[in-house]
């Protein structure tokens, strides 16, 4: 007699399951294992001087502003201070309108009153880390942004004492998220690892990005998803952005950020 075979107890996993299993897996890796290289090249860095005594000289990025009569407009973004530098950086605006002698530079900061104005060197270094240009826009085309972009910071909502908040935002980088939206023509977008550039500074939770050429949703810049154009496909996970740029190849990383063609 042939044995009467019986049902297994743990049946095997539905191939739909395995599939999520596997994608929640890798997504997973995408987001850790870049983080964790961040702090591998963060530790093995050269971190023995202290924030206050850290190097915030000109990087040499800028002209004389007296010698250089046109209008410019420049995004920057370098390493945050210290440990927060392996997940984040801090972006910054520069404008200079025609024959003005000198940058006018704009941040968002932790301390006093948030919206600081030439509080920095235009080009300095950010607590010892060179900054890198995100954006650049000169004569006519400079010209037209630079009220756009007062505007859009003389308006800008988040700016009380106590606004500031590192993670999720609002943060520096939601400050300039905001105030690149007041000029779309200038075609850029903040890198990944600008942390909290997905923070709702209008209150809604779904709207165009600011480039204008794509939309994005976000749940308070916890959770998000971006599809645009310029900023190309970005999924933001507690802040840890995942992405693909189409329009200039390249892969978004969490920690160590845009790996391929400039986006300039």
């Amino acid at each position: 007699m042939q044995p009467i075979s019986t049902p297994s107890v743990l049946s095997a996993p539905h191939p739909a399951q395995t599939l999520v299993r596997r994608f929640v897996i890798l997504l997973l890796l995408l987001l850790i294992v870049p983080i964790a290289v961040s702090a591998g090249k963060y530790a093995l860095g050269d971190r023995s001087v202290s924030w206050q005594a850290a190097d915030r000289s000109s990087a040499g990025l800028l002209p004389p502003a007296a010698a250089h009569p046109e209008p410019l407009v420049r995004v920057f973004a370098a390493r945050t201070v210290r440990w927060r530098g392996i997940f984040a950086v801090h972006s910054w605006i520069v404008v200079k309108p025609a024959n003005a002698t000198r940058y006018t530079r704009y941040d968002y900061t932790a301390w006093g009153d948030p919206v600081r104005v030439n509080g920095f060197v235009a080009d300095g270094r950010w607590f010892g880390d060179e900054p890198q240009l995100i954006a650049a826009a000169d004569g006519e085309a400079a010209a037209a942004m630079i009220p756009k972009i007062e505007a859009a910071i003389k308006s800008y909502k988040l700016n009380a004492y106590g606004d500031y908040r590192a993670w999720p935002g609002p943060n520096s980088n939601t400050f300039v998220a905001a105030a690149l939206a007041a000029v779309p023509e200038l075609r850029t977008t903040l890198p990944p690892t600008a942390i909290g550039k997905d923070y709702p500074w209008d209150g809604g939770w779904i709207g165009w990005t600011p480039s204008g050429t794509g939309i994005r949703a976000t749940l308070g810049g916890y959770l998000g998803l971006t599809l645009g154009w310029i900023e190309g496909i970005e999924l933001n996970v507690f802040g840890a952005v995942l992405g693909l740029d189409l329009r200039r190849p390249a892969i978004k990383l969490p920690g160590l950020g845009r790996i391929g063609l400039s986006p300039i």
